[in-house]
């Protein structure tokens, strides 16, 4: 399950099927290294992204 403070690294770790979703959602930072210290929360609010939108399609 991915919450809001579910670090983006580890789900490009732990979960790579779901970098498709993210990426679908504009997020092209999952190759950045600000990813690896980053909460899906921090990146949703820098990308200006629907938090909750984000975590219904992530845990899809």
């Amino acid at each position: 399950m991915v919450d809001k403070n579910t670090l983006v690294g580890d789900i490009v770790r732990e979960k790579p099927e779901l970098i498709g979703v993210l990426q679908a959602f504009g997020m092209g930072c999952v190759g950045c290294p600000a990813s690896q210290m980053e909460s899906i929360e921090e990146a949703a609010q820098v990308h200006g992204l629907d938090l909750e939108k984000l975590l219904q399609a992530l845990n899809a």
